[in-house]
C-alpha cells in the first residue's frame, strides 16, 4: 500500500480508501465485515462513510452502513487502527427522512452524535459536509444556473463555528467538503482564516476518466491551498470496469438494480469507455486498473475511494495501487479525453 498525509495534519492515510455505501443494501453485514478485514490486511487504514448510506437513500436503511462499521469495530477492536471519515447529509428531497434543517448547529450536533452511536466510537477523524446547502451544480449538473429567488443566506462562518464546537468537544478531529465547487471552497477558507476557525482539509468529489470536471477549477484550488481530493466514483458507478460494454447488464449490478444511476452509461460515456477499454487491452491492462491507476497518479489526489459489491472486485480495485501508467499511456488517455471530454458530469 502507498500512503499520503491528510493535508495540514500528521495523519497518514492509505492512498486507497475503502468506500462503504453499498453495505446495508447491496451487501449485508457479513460481507461488509469481510471487506473491511481484507482491506486492512492489504494495508488500507482509511474508511469513508456517511449518515445517508447505504444508497439509494431510504428511511428503512438509513444509517445501516455506519452500524455495520460499528459492529466491526466492536468485534475486532480495531477502531484505533482506522482513520474514519463520515458526512452529514445536506438538505434535499431525498434526505427529508433524516432531517430538514441543513447545517444549523443543532443539526450538526444531532448528525454527529447519531453517527458516533451507530459506529460505536467516541470520535470521527474527518467530518464532511456531504453537499452544499445553496443552489449550485453537483450530482450530474454540468453548469451553474443562478436562482435570484434562492432563500439560502451566506452561513459559512456559522457552519464553521458549529464545527469548531464539535472539534473542541473531541467528537470530530478535522473537517472537509464534498460535492463542492471552487467558490464554496474559497469562502470556507476565507472564513477560517479571518476568524481562526477549523480549516477544510479535503474535498470529496467525483473524479474518473469520464468526469474530470474537478480539473476545471477545483484542481487549482486543491494545489494552491493544499486541499486533498478524496475521489469518489473512480469507476463511474462500475462503468469503467467494462462490465456494461456490449450492452451487458449483469444481475445485481448497480445500474441493473437502480436504472436511474445512468449518467455514466449514456452514448458519449459508452463511446469513451470503449476507447479506454481498447487502450487498456493494448497495454496489457484491465480497464479497471487503467481507470483506477489514472486517478491514483493525479498530483491533487489524497486518497482514491474504491467500493465493491464482491470480494473479486475489491481485490482487483485495491491491486490498482501497484499499477504505474507510463507517459505514453497518459498521452493516449489525453487524446481520448480531448476528443470526448467529460461525457458524464
Amino acid at each position: 500500500m502507498k500512503y499520503t498525509k491528510l493535508p495540514h495534519t500528521d495523519i497518514s492515510v492509505s492512498k486507497i480508501c475503502l468506500g462503504t455505501m453499498t453495505w446495508g443494501q447491496q451487501n449485508n453485514e457479513e460481507e461488509g465485515h469481510q471487506q473491511m478485514d481484507y482491506a486492512v490486511d492489504q494495508g488500507i487504514n482509511f474508511f469513508d462513510t456517511a449518515e445517508l448510506y447505504p444508497v439509494p437513500a431510504r428511511a428503512e436503511t438509513q444509517g445501516e452502513t455506519e452500524r455495520i462499521i460499528g459492529s466491526w469495530f466492536k468485534k475486532t477492536g480495531k477502531r484505533k487502527d482506522i482513520i474514519l471519515a463520515s458526512k452529514i447529509a445536506g438538505p434535499a428531497p431525498m434526505t427529508k427522512h433524516i432531517r430538514t434543517g441543513g447545517f444549523k448547529r443543532e443539526e450538526l450536533f444531532d448528525a454527529v452524535d447519531k453517527s458516533l452511536q451507530r459506529m460505536q466510537t467516541d470520535y470521527i477523524d474527518l467530518y464532511q459536509l456531504h453537499w452544499p446547502e445553496r443552489n449550485t451544480n453537483y450530482f450530474g449538473q454540468r453548469g451553474y444556473v443562478h436562482d435570484p429567488e434562492e432563500s439560502w443566506n451566506d452561513n459559512f462562518r456559522s457552519v464553521l463555528e458549529s464545527l469548531q464546537e464539535l472539534v473542541k468537544a473531541g467528537k470530530i478531529r478535522h473537517v472537509g467538503l464534498s460535492n463542492e465547487n471552487p467558490w464554496g471552497v474559497m469562502r470556507f477558507l476565507e472564513e477560517s482564516r479571518n476568524h481562526d476557525l477549523p480549516r477544510m482539509i479535503t474535498i470529496q468529489n467525483p473524479y474518473n476518466l469520464l468526469n474530470r470536471l474537478f480539473e476545471t477549477g477545483n484542481a487549482e484550488v486543491a494545489m494552491r491551498e493544499n486541499i486533498g481530493l478524496l475521489a469518489y466514483s473512480p469507476l463511474g458507478f462500475g462503468t469503467l470496469s467494462g462490465k456494461y460494454l456490449g450492452g451487458r447488464m449483469p444481475e445485481g449490478s448497480r445500474i441493473k438494480l437502480f436504472p436511474n444511476y445512468n449518467r455514466y452509461s449514456k452514448p458519449q460515456g459508452v463511446a469513451a469507455t470503449e476507447r479506454y477499454d481498447k487502450l487498456a487491452r493494448e497495454h496489457g491492462l484491465s480497464l479497471t486498473h487503467l481507470a483506477l491507476a489514472f486517478v491514483n497518479q493525479q498530483p491533487f489526489m489524497t486518497s482514491n475511494i474504491i467500493g465493491a459489491t464482491s470480494m473479486e472486485q475489491l481485490k482487483e480495485n485495491i491491486a490498482s495501487i501497484d499499477i504505474e501508467l507510463d507517459p505514453e499511456i497518459l498521452k493516449e488517455i489525453s487524446v481520448i479525453h480531448n476528443e470526448i471530454p467529460n461525457p458524464a458530469p
